[in-house]
């Protein structure tokens, strides 16, 4: 009988790990009271419906986005627990099959099983986007006192002037009100500044997280259509006999490739890459022209109108009525672990 050939014998870290540290664990993989499955859609819909109730007005709507996404990962934490249970079972029931099938099913469930891993490691890299959004709603819960003691003196002078328009407290008050409001401006001043840094950095997190998980499912998917090759599916009449299967070595050099260019796969060499259209780039480089104060040459952006100033179709500014001043919108588009055992029973094996 042969053995399973592990792909993860040695456990070391990979250039991406080398090049970008994992980061720790996941906060939902710890503190359950059921171990370590979840209650399930009763608990997602519980915790969505009841985030934010207690907290500042501010901060609700990001404290149900932080608990969906807390729903998310945990999902994705059964999905990939049970995608190597799925792995598992493969192997056991290809190993009362023929040869050829015995040891592709069998190292198909090596790569399920790292498919597995990937979305466990992903869980991890997905909470520091999770995470770096709830540092967003934290400020946001901090800024609320400001603005509510702001309002409640704001409303304690329309209170007096309208039931003692002579009360010397309302001096005292609008003296407390121009405090507030300097306490409210930096505030706010705070949150507009960390809100945009937060947000950047978060989807950075996220995005990369999928980037990497993306591209690795892509290149155990080939390597896996590489194992099927090895498989015999011509047809034989009844009692004639296949051909012996010779592909044990070749199964673990595919098993071998598979290692390797995950083990040293990188951002750098990712072989998708967002392009960004010429009229994207275009708009892209005007704002960031725009917001580095440089001018903007508008020269050629609209048809010429037909005809000129003698054909009696230009107006001059004072004949409008308002003197308004109008600002163009511009279309601007956006550049853009658990130490399973995997295999037959009769070795344990690490991926």
């Amino acid at each position: 009988m042969h053995r399973t050939y592990s792909m993860r014998q040695s456990r070391a870290p990979t250039a991406s790990q080398i090049q970008n540290p994992p980061p720790p664990s996941s906060s939902t993989k710890a503190g359950r009271f059921f171990g370590k499955g979840n209650i399930g859609t009763m608990g997602h819909t519980f915790r969505r419906s009841t985030a934010g109730a207690f907290g500042p007005d501010l901060a609700k709507k990001l404290s149900q986005l932080v608990k969906m996404e807390k729903n998310v990962m945990r999902s994705m934490e059964l999905v990939g627990r049970e995608r190597m249970e799925v792995a598992q079972q493969l192997s056991i029931w290809g190993e009362a099959c023929d040869d050829d099938v015995s040891d592709v099913t069998d190292k198909l469930g090596v790569l399920i099983y790292e498919i597995g891993e990937l979305e466990d490691q992903f869980v991890d890299r997905y909470d520091q986007y999770r995470v770096t959004i709830k540092s967003i709603r934290n400020i946001e819960a901090s800024v609320q006192p400001s603005r509510d003691r702001k309002q409640k003196i704001t409303d304690q002078i329309a209170q007096l002037k309208y039931k003692e328009p002579n009360s010397p407290k309302i001096v005292v008050l609008e003296q407390e009100l121009v405090r507030a409001e300097a306490e409210s401006l930096v505030a706010e001043a705070q949150l507009s500044n960390i809100t945009r840094e937060k947000l950047k950095a978060a989807f950075t997190y996220q995005f990369d997280a999928l980037r990497e998980h993306s591209e690795k499912l892509a290149i155990i998917a080939g390597f896996g259509k590489h194992l099927l090759e090895l498989v015999d599916d011509t047809p034989v009449t009844p009692g004639e006999t296949r051909n012996a299967y010779d592909g044990y070595e070749a199964s673990k050099a595919i098993i071998q490739d598979c290692e390797d260019a995950l083990t040293n796969w990188v951002e750098q060499n990712a072989a998708v890459s967002s392009k960004l259209s010429t009229r994207a780039r275009a708009l892209s480089q005007r704002r960031h022209n725009r917001h580095q104060g440089e001018a903007v040459d508008l020269a050629g952006q609209d048809a010429p109108m037909d005809g000129s100033r003698e054909s009696g179709l230009w107006v001059p500014a004072s004949a409008h009525q308002g003197d308004q001043e109008y600002e163009d919108d511009d279309d601007e588009e956006a550049s853009v672990h658990n130490g399973s055992t995997r295999g037959r029973e009769d070795h344990v094996e690490t991926i």
